[in-house]
């Protein structure tokens, strides 16, 4: 039942919940942290945690997809970002490392160093690199590219195609050339396609009906986005996700049996983010912000949005330099020293399965769920 109010006079909003909003409730039954499985395969390709890492040059860069491939997740290299640009990203990464944090002086050099032109040849060599180390291969292009750099990174003999954006729709409508239709191009490839983002039930369907293979959900927005400030747009993820579950339910009706899978790509940012939104429903969850703390991630703590240097609206700030840095795998799985669930990202999620008693992902999405906040 859908949950509307009135804000005033012949005007009705929807109630959305975040992820904060809701809490994960532990059944009759508790397992061993050592029985459970965090396991997550999309297509014919398997991985050992439900994490997409978020195609941001901050904390993306050939080594580290390779390094977040070992550790048992997916990588994205942004295959419009500096290492596609630049030979030797190196000096664009030191005079970021040297601007100043929330700045526009800030955005407008990054938009200086996002004006050099995005290189084919840079993209297939980028590609090939990450794939000659054995992990699955995946690279984000926006849907106004697609079309003209999807060449370079399939002859490349990338794995998984991510098609990001803010917002996506299954056909971009435009009065200026010939825009993407995601059903038609999709159809042509050989490789699973990701893509979004949407907020709600009847584009995530539209989007499945592309042939995707997974949806992502939400902006990907953390505490340095500014797109509710800029475009007044904000995406409630608890409810966006349940959106995109029903309609991820009604297409397998619809087709007899295919599924999609459902990437929470908003609002991650800690573990217990992670345990909510694959409590909600959601396959894999998008992590970004969160692996600036990582040894290898090439920005050395700082962190950006790729929207933080588009040319005529950037949506987003320079996070400080993160000083507590520690080895990746401690961000993923841990020791952790710090509370707060900043680190042991994943080995926190197998311990919420456990003390819910479930087994593995596709039985904790059927976890019992309440309205936490008094306010929500």
């Amino acid at each position: 039942m859908r949950d509307y109010v009135e804000i005033g006079l012949g005007r009705t909003a929807r109630r959305g919940y975040h992820l904060d909003d809701v809490s994960v409730i532990p059944s009759r039954r508790t397992r061993d942290v050592d029985d459970v499985s965090t396991a997550w395969q999309i297509d014919a390709f398997s991985f050992g945690i439900p994490m997409m890492a978020t195609p941001s040059d901050a904390v993306m860069s050939p080594d580290m997809c390779v390094a977040v491939g070992r550790a048992g997740g997916l990588g994205v290299l942004n295959a419009e970002g500096l290492w596609t640009r630049y030979d030797d990203p190196g000096q664009a990464y030191a005079r970021i490392s040297d601007l100043p944090e929330d700045d526009d002086a800030g955005i407008a050099t990054l938009q200086e160093i996002y004006a050099e032109p995005v290189k084919p040849d840079l993209i297939i060599a980028r590609i090939k690199e990450i794939k000659d180390s054995g992990v699955t291969t995946a690279a984000r292009v926006s849907p106004q590219r697609t079309t003209e750099l999807a060449p370079a990174l399939l002859s490349a003999g990338v794995d998984i195609l991510v098609i990001q954006g803010t917002i996506v729709s299954a056909e971009h409508v435009t009065d200026h050339g010939e825009g993407l239709n995601l059903k038609e191009f999709i159809a042509d490839l050989d490789v699973p396609v990701i893509v979004g983002g949407c907020a709600d039930y009847q584009t995530a369907l539209h989007l499945m009906r592309t042939g995707a293979a997974g949806v992502l959900v939400g902006m990907g927005a953390d505490e340095y986005s500014s797109s509710s400030e800029v475009l007044g747009i904000r995406v409630p993820m608890a409810t966006a996700i349940a959106d995109a579950v029903a309609a991820r339910r009604d297409y397998l009706d619809e087709t007899g049996g295919r599924y999609v899978h459902v990437l929470a790509s908003g609002e991650i940012t800690t573990s217990g983010a992670i345990a909510r939104a694959l409590a909600c429903g959601a396959d894999a969850v998008v992590v970004g912000e969160p692996l600036r703390t990582a040894l290898p991630a090439p920005a050395g703590g700082r962190y950006w949005d790729s929207v933080a240097a588009h040319p005529r609206l950037p949506r987003g700030g320079l996070a400080p330099a993160e000083l507590d840095r520690v080895p990746l795998d401690e961000v993923l799985f841990g020791p952790s020293t710090q509370q707060g669930g900043r680190t042991n990202l994943f080995g926190a999620l197998a311990r919420t399965l456990a003390k819910t008693g479930y087994r593995d992902l596709k039985e904790f999405q059927k976890v019992d769920l309440v309205l936490s906040r008094p306010d929500a």
